[in-house]
This record gives C-alpha cells, sequence and structure tokens, in this order.
C-alpha cells in the first residue's frame, strides 16, 4: 500500500498521482462517509473535533417513550437544519465523474442526500435519508414533510432556533422534549420512525445487496471520507478487496480499511476528489 501519514500538500500530490495510475481507464464504484459532508457543515461521528454524541439505538426507540420523544424532537430540528445545507465541491465532482461515464455506481453511509441534490444518479443511501417516515407496525410510509407539518401542529411551541448542533444523522440535542407529543400512524396509530438506520440495526438486506452489485459491477473503489468503524462500510471493501479489485482510500485519519488499501491519502476529501475528478473526467 502507498501511504504517507499527515501529509501537507507536497506530500499528497504522488499520492494523488499513484491513485490516478491505479483508477484511470477503470469503471469506479464509490463509498462515502460523513468526511465528504463536513465542509458542506455537518459534523464527523469521529474525526478530529466532533461534538460527543450518544446515537439513538432501535432498542431505545422502540421501548423508552422518553427517548423516542427526545429523538424525534432532536430529529426533526436536525431535519430542518439539513433542508439548508448545500452539496460542497466534492459531491459535485463525484457527479461529474458519473455524468462522464467513470463512476459506476455510489454507495454512501451519509442520510443528508447530498449526493443526490448535487446531481448524483446511481446513488445507494446504505444507511436510509431523512426525506421519509415508515410506520414500524403497519409499514405505511410518509414523505418527512407530511409528517413534520403533523408534529409542529401538534407543538406549537417546537420551532428550529438558531446554531443548533447538527450531528452526521440529522440528529440534534434539544433543550426540552418532556411534554412534546409525538405523531404516530395516521393510518393504524402505530410508531412512526424516519427511514435512517439506528446504530444497533440491521441494513435492510434488499439495500445491502443493491450495494454490494455497485461495488461488484465495477473495476475499482474509491472510498472517500469514511473511517469504515461501521461493518456495512468495512464488508464493501473487503468484497472489492477479495476479488483484487484495486482500492484507494481518502479520509483524514486512520481506517479500518487502510491495509487493503493500494493507496490510501490522507487529506481533505474535497479537494482531493477535486484533484481526481479533473484527471479523470
Amino acid at each position: 500500500m502507498t501511504t504517507v501519514g499527515a501529509q501537507s500538500s507536497e506530500l499528497v500530490a504522488p499520492l494523488i498521482s499513484r491513485a490516478l495510475e491505479v483508477l484511470a481507464g477503470r469503471r469506479i464504484a464509490v463509498l462515502t462517509g460523513a468526511g465528504v459532508s463536513t465542509d458542506s457543515g455537518i459534523p464527523d461521528y469521529r474525526g478530529d473535533g466532533a461534538p460527543r454524541r450518544t446515537p439513538m439505538t432501535l432498542q431505545d426507540f422502540m421501548g423508552d417513550d422518553a427517548k423516542r420523544r427526545r429523538y424525534w424532537v432532536g430529529s426533526h430540528l436536525g431535519w430542518r437544519t439539513f433542508s439548508t445545507t448545500r452539496p460542497n465541491q466534492g459531491h459535485h465532482a463525484l457527479a461529474g465523474l458519473e455524468a462522464a461515464g467513470v463512476v459506476a455506481g455510489l454507495v454512501t453511509q451519509n442520510v443528508d442526500g447530498l449526493h443526490l441534490r448535487a446531481g448524483s444518479r446511481q446513488v445507494v443511501e446504505l444507511h436510509g435519508d431523512m426525506r421519509g417516515v415508515t410506520c414500524l407496525d403497519c409499514r405505511t410510509r410518509f414523505s418527512r414533510e407530511e409528517v413534520a407539518v403533523r408534529l409542529e401542529r401538534d407543538n406549537p411551541a417546537l420551532a428550529l432556533p438558531g446554531g443548533v448542533e447538527l450531528g452526521p444523522d440529522g440528529d440534534v440535542m434539544p433543550e426540552s422534549w418532556e411534554n412534546v407529543t409525538v405523531p404516530d400512524c395516521s393510518v393504524c396509530a402505530g410508531i412512526l420512525k424516519p427511514d435512517v438506520v439506528f446504530f444497533g440495526e440491521l441494513v435492510p438486506a434488499a439495500r445491502t445487496r443493491a450495494a454490494e452489485q455497485v461495488v461488484d459491477d465495477a473495476e475499482a473503489l474509491l472510498v472517500a471520507g469514511s473511517s469504515l468503524a461501521v461493518n456495512s462500510g468495512l464488508r464493501l471493501v473487503s468484497r472489492a478487496h477479495r476479488r483484487g479489485a484495486p482500492i484507494v482510500i481518502i479520509n483524514r485519519g486512520a481506517t479500518k480499511g487502510d491495509r487493503r488499501a493500494d493507496v490510501k491519502i490522507d487529506a481533505g476529501t474535497t479537494e482531493t476528489l477535486e484533484a481526481l475528478a479533473s484527471a479523470l473526467a
């Protein structure tokens, strides 16, 4: 593996050249994590300076009314903030590579929807998205906007304050939630859950297969902005490695996939993706 830690721009340049040698002429699958969205103002759970957070687990959401109320308030405030974020140049670089026929498909661990808003089309949102809500009892799916209208109607005091501390999963820590009325299913009165994968929850099998197909259909794998600490992403890297596909990883700091990488670039994703896209497109 070619790698240099804590890289300056002088050290990154030869690694970008090496990455271009590995990727050129190959159809590329892309796997992205929270590091791709930090330049859009969305923080990373694990990066330097990331806020200490305790993500919601499915067990807590299902079994504790108070924690479910807290999550719904925080998720609502986070969703409103997400709607104001914009794709950065890294998102646009990947969308441009897809349009040029270089990127065969993209798998993201992010729920912010920024790849789609940047113009990427072949996208598998591995951990779900913030656009929908599903009843856990009857499986009816609602738009997030529809549920948000009900939440604000039943809780008139719930308004988006300025300067909320946004999490990468769209959740924020609200100041108060004890008296909030959370929406239930308008069809069966069941429990509603945003369409994101909670910690401890399995990625739906169909979505896993779709992500695997993206990797299998490509000739190389580019990982951008993921520490690969979550097994759903690491398994895709292992899958590419087992069949001998070259792997390039861009991430600030070590990842669990570094030993499998042909090239590891320890640098910011936006500027690195822009450099790769300008040469590959």
